[in-house]
């Protein structure tokens, strides 16, 4: 796997739109907020773009502009401006030859998903689980979340998640666990089986979080990686931000699914893993190496 190049001051962010648009007022809020942390900033032309009211245009231009940036020898990091809909109409265009010659740092989380999956299993390229401009460098851009985002994109051959204060890791099932990191939003992941980007978890740790979502569809969906033998050969599971999710018993949430998943296994579970849609959103490495051992509460992630 391949660990890109760290980003410096006065680096040069291509912003892109792989899934839905912002307004015209929310990109200039985006543009100053990298220019304030020093960066310079190129656009894509899509950012604003609307095609049926939940995608930021057509998927051959949003494709387009991420072929642009990592093409571009300009542009240091890309970063994407928002989640939402519509990535994974882009995946069968994105021209991985290029992504494969000129791996850069690359950020989202959500609906970019099938862009972590598409680029760790095709590209051999760590991506990066992190911020987004206008969903958190904006109005959300907390010391903790920042801390983190840069000592994940600059780590030097091991990079250690650090709890957020008031957020300790929580145990779900005890054990050690070793494998490359593989994951994202779990709607995506699970509505990846079966296609050409189906996440591949053999040998891996498998890593979800969730928005806006009931038990009961967080529960099909875990069952779906279930019956689909995808959780066959994992070796450990982290649980991230379930933000906004609704139990109908308050004892029986989503480590309770996951558990229920993984009887009989003997397979690490960590959870309260602040990573996903809420705040602080601690970056994690996509890809990497990582390392989970429940006795000392430890979650290391290998650069190199």
């Amino acid at each position: 796997m391949i660990y890109p190049k760290k980003i410096k001051a006065g680096a040069v962010i291509g912003l892109v739109s792989p899934s839905s648009s912002i307004s015209n007022e929310r990109l200039d809020a985006c543009v100053k907020a990298l220019k304030n942390m020093g960066f310079t900033v190129k656009l894509s032309d899509n950012i604003c773009a609307d095609k049926g009211g939940y995608m930021a245009g057509d998927e051959q231009i949003r494709a387009k502009w991420i072929n642009k940036m990592f093409a571009d020898p300009e542009v240091d990091a890309i970063f994407c401006v928002r989640g939402g809909d519509g990535g994974n109409r882009v995946a069968p265009l994105i021209d991985l030859n290029i992504v494969r010659k000129n791996p850069k740092i690359f950020v989202g989380y959500s609906d970019i998903t099938s862009f972590h999956l598409l680029f760790n299993q095709e590209c051999d390229l760590i991506t990066f689980h992190g911020p987004m401009v206008s969903s958190n460098l904006v109005d959300h851009y907390d010391r903790e979340t920042k801390l983190s985002l840069f000592s994940c994109l600059n780590a030097e051959e091991k990079y250690t998640y650090v709890a957020p204060d008031g957020f300790d890791i929580k145990i779900v099932r005890e054990g050690y666990g070793m494998g490359p990191l593989v994951g994202g939003n779990l709607t995506l992941i699970s509505t990846s089986i079966g296609t050409p980007y189906q996440i591949d978890t053999k040998g891996k740790i498998l890593f979800m979080e969730e928005l806006d979502s009931h038990i009961g569809n967080i529960d099909r969906c875990i069952y779906q990686l279930k019956n689909a033998g995808l959780l066959d050969e994992i070796k450990g599971v982290l649980i991230g931000q379930f933000t906004n999710c609704r139990n109908d018993r308050a004892y029986y949430d989503v480590n309770r699914v996951v558990a229920d998943a993984l009887e009989g296994r003997n397979i690490p579970v960590m959870s309260n893993i602040q990573s996903g849609h809420g705040f602080p959103m601690i970056t994690l490495p996509m890809g990497a190496l990582c390392e989970m051992d429940t006795a000392t509460s430890s979650l290391v992630f290998y650069t190199r």
